[in-house]
């Protein structure tokens, strides 16, 4: 009789040391799963973005716009527009398509919105295989491109207004490199002035805002 109690309490003993661990690996797994999920899901914007670099735009009649670039979240990308800028690309270009509420666009030696430099670039985004975690937020400069993921040449864009169904949606489809870190009250002056003559944003060539200069700072 003594004998099976002790065999009894041994059993029980086990079962309770074996619930102990799988409970503790659970918790464990559980608490790794949530680490894994919530850094997947991390994003960047103007307030917490790594800034390696940075540019001044001078637009004629309404001032400059002071911009920080990432290379770390987009090499390729801050590397051909600072080349641009070095070179003397933007000067006297034009912002051509303005959408209130969205983004101006620039950067077009056409100022049509069919023209570039004499490269393309890859697209640095989350679509084409790269971990871009910078979000299109009010104030994200960003490259425009074409249906095709390496098309991005020399125009840009500067996003108006974060929204759901305009510039969140460009996340992972479009590489941001930078954002705004002063004028933001000249973009939205530009973009208050514009008469597009479309819904597309198509501004007449005699009123495109002139990009007197980028420079290197």
């Amino acid at each position: 009789m003594e004998n099976t109690f002790k065999k009894s309490l041994t059993v029980i003993g086990a079962v309770i040391v074996s619930a102990l661990l799988a409970i503790t690996i659970c918790g464990c797994a559980k608490k790794s799963d949530s680490k894994t999920s919530s850094s997947s899901d991390a994003k960047y914007s103007a307030d917490n973005f790594k800034q390696t670099d940075a540019v001044e735009i001078q637009v004629a009649n309404y001032g400059t716009i002071k911009v920080g670039l990432d290379a770390n979240a987009a090499p390729i990308t801050v590397a051909n527009f600072k080349q641009l800028v070095s070179d003397g690309f933007y000067n006297g270009l034009t912002f051509h398509r303005i959408i209130s509420g969205f983004m101006m666009q620039g950067g077009d030696p056409k100022g049509d919105g069919t023209g570039g430099s004499e490269k393309t670039i890859k697209g640095e985004f989350t679509e084409n295989g790269v971990n871009n975690l910078l979000a299109h937020t009010r104030g994200a400069i960003s490259m425009a491109r074409s249906s095709a993921n390496d098309s991005a040449s020399s125009q840009f864009f500067i996003v108006h207004q974060t929204s759901s169904n305009n510039s969140k949606s460009l996340d992972g489809k479009y590489c941001c490199f930078g954002y705004v870190l002063e004028g933001m009250e000249v973009v939205d002056k530009i973009i208050a002035d514009a008469k597009p003559t479309d819904s597309n944003g198509t501004i007449p060539a005699a009123s495109q805002p002139k990009i007197t200069s980028i420079k290197l700072l």
